[in-house]
């Protein structure tokens, strides 16, 4: 099955009705599921996603996404030599000065073959990478 990588922006479009991008990520989400692909992440955005929904109506929602891609085998944790690649990575601000959290998924993403991300962060589109919507 080929997958898409499943960014903490996208996730939070989806989730969030009053997000600027909430429509287009609802689409691009439907587009995925139609075409029969899979979602992968890794913990740091699951993350990112738990702390941006602490308080807010949809974190339950972020506890079960975590839940299914961890029981689908989806979850995918940086290995020792991608950590260590992407401090040099955002220490030299390659990306567009991306957050170290972007620097870890493109590293991830590239050891598994993927070049499609749930999102629009700019960051991704910076390292080359196609962003959804």
């Amino acid at each position: 099955m080929s997958e898409v990588f499943l960014d903490t922006v996208g996730v939070l479009a989806l989730l969030d009705v009053r997000d600027q991008w909430h429509a287009a990520a609802e689409q691009a989400w439907e587009r995925v599921l139609a075409q029969g692909l899979g979602f992968l992440t890794t913990p740091l955005v699951l993350v990112e996603c738990a702390n941006a929904a602490a308080r807010r109506p949809y974190r339950a929602a972020v506890a079960e996404l975590r839940e299914a891609l961890a029981a689908a085998g989806s979850v995918v944790e940086p290995e020792r030599a991608e950590w260590e690649e992407a401090w040099k990575n955002y220490a030299r601000g390659d990306a567009a000065s991306a957050g170290m959290v972007d620097h870890v998924s493109f590293l991830v993403m590239r050891r598994r073959g993927l070049m499609r991300a749930f999102t629009n962060d700019r960051h991704f589109t910076a390292a080359g990478l196609e962003v959804l919507f």
